[in-house]
């Protein structure tokens, strides 16, 4: 390739279901190494492009394509070349409203290469050229046997006890490329379904690999493999080679699973006269027990709730949980018995069990409350590493996409499998949480509310409202992705005629001690209604003045305001556990306060 050619990454996913976190990778680390590159004399600077991979018309969907494309751009990951995406731009961080002279959207691909279609679908024409050109020249050709026909062959070979590969048998029926056409244009014609191979050469293939080395595939080992379906599409094979040509992808850089399918393309680029890319096969994404992250994981967990809540219940059956969640009981029975890793049954035990399901996808991540920031910067390092120190000594682990994209290298991507550690995840998430400014996680969770828990953000803005940011920085410390958030104001949410006092909580810090904790809190009810401003300084400074008049200091000289502090967090929110208890009231507001205090008093007085 000429040394003038701008770097060409591509990301091409099929839009079969959400994004998985090993396909951000990817195309994380394609979109890095694109923008690393210098912007010289000459076209210099690399362009990252996505394509979408959708000739499985079975399982692909347009929303699919969509929601992927949708979380490429909510993790910053944008594409130079690729389908146009209309993002809102109050979805992007830092983003609190638009002026007059900023559009409200943002479109990523507007500038693309006039490269595609970038949809695979709609490149067929394309695919038929190339197609043509393999079959006239006699490497490949039309195979009409069905699928009893081969299944009987794979059969037979098994019971012989050797490997079964196609035997040409379709290529020695019509010798010629003439033959060959003829064939085809007689099937063509009646609608006879056919499938079409391509003749795999006799030659050792070698992949020249830029993180693994050489890898060698000695003569004779690939097989007459399909490049085109009996339903006129073409296969992955096919169609990943003749676009990584004519869309000028220079650098294919992809998780290790796929270095088996690379020989096959090394081959159809040398017959079809196509240079070779540049390969990277990136080190794959484990789980820290060893077994491979998919979505398979989701399955795995609903099934053990399952299973526990059968063998501690014998009254829960296969048919009776099918009856109670409304599923078909024979899936669901298959289910259970691990016939079966349907990711729609595991979201239904799930919710009826009220269990988490790993996060896996991108999309369970954002509903999880992540920010993509800490996402970004944690699967950057599940693989490649920058190499750097920090001030300290200890390696560089926090980073942006300004950093990675100054740095990425294909030189330090690993050998060796990623470990995917979720707690370190969490802990990246944590930290990324406390740094922001008040306003700008107030912002972020409003915005993940209003996505994940529409009817909660609501609820929240029409019972709050100018209380709502108060209510929202009060959860922050406690917070290590968004959606801690609800659980840490969920006692606000209550109706104050419905909150339910913690029974241990009310033992301990009210009725504890001959009712001393009891006693406090009704001395304290008509300080609290008389606080002005019912503000969280006002409410503090009343409850330390309460305390160091009616709660002596002891013997060492500290405040018992944890005195008045445990009762009032009880009756107040139900629970021991709490934000500070002088923001808590502040954010309910005198009126719910005051009931809630007087509900407490009576409960606990009736126990």
């Amino acid at each position: 390739m000429s040394s003038q050619a701008p770097v060409v990454t591509r990301f091409a996913p099929s839009p079969t279901g959400h994004l998985h976190i090993g396909g951000a990778r990817s195309a994380l680390f394609c979109w890095a190494f694109a923008k690393a590159q210098p912007d010289g004399g000459g076209g210099g600077g690399g362009r990252f492009m996505v394509r979408i991979e959708d000739t499985d018309q079975a399982r692909s969907s347009e929303e699919s394509a969509r929601g992927i494309l949708e979380d490429l751009a909510w993790l910053g990951i944008e594409w130079d070349d690729g389908p146009m995406l209309e993002v809102s731009r109050l979805s992007e961080p830092g983003s609190a409203s638009t002026s007059g002279d900023r559009p409200a959207v943002r479109v990523i691909g507007a500038n693309a290469r006039p490269v595609g279609p970038y949809f695979q679908a709609q490149r067929v024409p394309i695919y038929a050229r190339f197609l043509n050109q393999l079959v006239d020249s006699g490497r490949a050709y039309p195979a009409f046997e069905t699928n009893e026909e081969l299944e009987a062959k794979r059969k037979a070979a098994v019971a012989a006890k050797q490997t079964y590969r196609y035997d040409r048998a379709a290529y020695q029926q019509f010798p010629t490329p003439a033959a060959r056409r003829d064939r085809m244009k007689q099937a063509d014609t009646h609608g006879e379904p056919y499938v079409i191979r391509f003749h795999a050469p006799s030659e050792e293939i070698v992949v020249r690999d830029q993180v693994l080395g050489d890898v060698r595939i000695a003569a004779g080992e690939l097989d007459d493999f399909v490049i085109r379906k009996a339903d006129g599409f073409p296969t992955y094979h096919f169609a990943v080679v003749v676009d990584d040509e004519t869309m000028g992808v220079t650098h294919v850089m992809r998780a290790q699973e796929h270095l088996y399918n690379t020989p096959r393309h090394v081959a159809l680029q040398k017959a079809l006269g196509f240079r070779t890319p540049v390969y990277a096969h990136m080190p794959l994404i484990f789980n820290p027990d060893g077994s491979k992250m998919s979505k398979r994981d989701k399955a795995k967990a609903a099934r053990k709730a399952v299973k526990d809540a059968m063998g501690k219940d014998p009254a829960i059956t296969p048919r009776s949980l099918a009856m109670s969640v409304g599923a078909d009981a024979k899936n669901l029975a298959d289910f259970i018995a691990g016939e079966n890793d349907s990711l729609d049954i595991a979201a239904t035990l799930a919710r009826h069990f009220n269990i988490p399901l790993p996060e896996v996808e991108i999309y369970d991540f954002r509903n999880s409350g992540y920010l993509p920031e800490a996402i970004v910067n944690f699967i950057a390092l599940l693989g490649w590493n920058p190499g750097m120190k920090q001030s300290d000594g200890k390696d560089l682990e926090k980073f942006d996409l300004a950093f990675l994209a100054r740095h990425f290298s294909i030189e330090r991507i690993g050998r060796s499998n990623a470990k995917f550690d979720r707690a370190k995840l969490l802990s990246f998430n944590g930290d990324y949480l406390q740094q922001l400014s008040d306003d700008e996680f107030t912002r972020r969770f409003i915005a993940w509310c209003r996505d994940s828990q529409p009817a909660t953000a609501a609820a929240l803005e029409r019972q709050f409202a100018a209380n709502l940011p108060a209510l929202i920085r009060m959860a922050k410390p406690r917070a290590k992705v968004l959606r801690d958030v609800l659980k840490v104001i969920e006692f606000a949410l209550v109706p104050d005629d419905q909150l339910a006092f913690d029974s241990a909580a009310v033992q301990k810090s009210l009725r504890a001690n001959n009712d001393e904790g009891l006693g406090i809190l009704k001395r304290f009810a008509p300080v609290l209604e008389s606080v002005e401003p019912f503000t969280p300084d006002a409410l503090h400074t009343a409850m330390e003045t309460f305390a160091a008049r009616e709660l002596p200091a002891d013997p060492a000289g500290k405040s018992n305001l944890g005195k008045l502090a445990q009762p009032l967090r009880v009756a107040i929110t139900g629970s021991g556990v709490s934000p500070p208890v002088h923001d808590s009231l502040a954010c309910l507001g005198r009126a719910r306060a005051i009931v809630r205090l007087h509900r407490c008093l009576e409960a606990a007085q009736a126990r």
